[in-house]
């Protein structure tokens, strides 16, 4: 045991990636590898962020200013509110962290979906709070009444993740308003929308509409996936001012990288290219499920930039196999899902040869 360490990150558990790409291809002796494993964005960066990233560069011995500002103004006039309703962070994952920061306290509760993305569970355990755990339901969505019945007068926190990752589904939009009305008075809903952009907006619920009626709701968004700027650290949140307020005095200043930033007010400012390749991701996303359909896998409706479906193998010994052939994607064992896999929506080609490669694995296993 380290000395100084808090006790509670003992109780917490590091993140552990997948294999990187060099990692890869130096281990089964490649030339080249597709990475669909991390629900990147393959056709980023866009051509409009990318000049301005570049001209940026020169620049980066300097804290970010005008951009700073710029991006949370560009992002309130599409919300329709004032920038002191935006405030951002070094990609969604920072964000949550300094909500959790700003929120929590020793002896709070949360509620966090039992199979979801992992950082709500560590950053409220590093605060003090307990985590209660809900798991999906047979569908592996989010059921609001499972929630509903976890809450608590101790209740904090409910984080939601929707679209949720790693199974591409979504709430029931129905359930959410009186979700909200059964909270108790200091329990806040803080919502991760990071694959929002790949859903049609009328499935989910309207945000907005509750955070401008002063209930305790936080929208977080990203600007890695639809984007296309996973490197730039890009996060931002929705909330009401008052709560903007205490989350800038909590997280640090400046914290958003000039870089990404740049690149991300270029696409707040013309959003052509990501319409475009955003439009083709969710048509490649629709056609890969039939596709795997017919091999014979089980697959479930996905809203995100990914597909998750169950074969009827080891998901472990698959994406080996996979990793042989130089083709990066994600079992979900970890979730306790031992024969799914999550596998991120890359180009047309890519994708094409995922299929290829999945079908000649799933052939040596017959």
């Amino acid at each position: 045991m380290v000395k100084g360490i808090r006790k509670e990150a003992y109780d917490c558990e590091k993140y552990v990636s997948g294999k990187s790409m060099d990692e890869v291809m130096a281990e089964y002796g490649l030339s080249s590898v597709i990475k669909l494993g991390s629900n990147e964005n393959q056709y980023g960066p866009y051509e409009t962020a990318f000049k301005e990233m570049q001209a940026e560069v020169g620049r980066i011995n300097i804290y970010p200013e005008k951009n700073y500002i710029r991006l949370k103004e560009l992002l309130g006039e599409k919300l329709g509110v004032t920038k002191d309703w935006v405030s951002l962070g070094h990609g969604a994952g920072n964000v949550l962290d300094s909500v959790a920061k700003t929120l929590l306290e020793d002896g709070d509760e949360v509620i966090v979906p039992q199979q979801s993305y992992r950082l709500y569970r560590e950053i409220s355990k590093i605060m003090g709070a307990k985590v209660i755990e809900v798991p999906l339901n047979d569908s592996y969505t989010i059921d609001l009444n499972d929630f509903k019945k976890a809450l608590t007068p101790k209740t904090k926190i409910v984080w939601i993740c929707n679209p949720n990752n790693p199974t591409g589904s979504i709430i029931d939009k129905d359930s959410f308003s009186s979700f909200i009305d059964a909270m108790p008075e200091n329990c806040w809903m803080v919502l991760d929308e990071a694959y929002a952009e790949f859903c049609d907006s009328d499935l989910l619920p309207d945000v907005m509409k509750f955070i401008k009626e002063g209930k305790n709701v936080i929208d977080i968004h990203t600007f890695s996936k639809y984007y296309g700027l996973a490197g730039g650290r890009i996060g931002y949140l929705v909330a009401s001012p008052e709560f903007v307020n205490w989350y800038d005095t909590v997280s640090e200043p400046f914290n958003a990288n000039r870089i990404g930033l740049a690149g991300a007010v270029a696409l707040m400012e013309n959003e052509e290219e990501c319409k475009k390749y955003g439009d083709l991701m969710i048509h490649d996303r629709e056609w890969l499920n039939e596709e795997l359909t017919k091999l014979g896998c089980k697959c479930y409706p996905s809203y995100a930039n990914f597909v998750f479906f169950e074969t009827p193998y080891s998901a472990s010994e698959i994406g080996e196999k996979l990793l042989q052939k130089g083709i990066i994607v994600r079992p979900c064992g970890g979730w306790g899902y031992e024969k799914h896999l999550r596998v991120s929506i890359g180009t047309t080609e890519q994708n094409k040869e995922f299929l290829q490669g999945i079908k000649e694995v799933l052939q040596t296993m017959n």
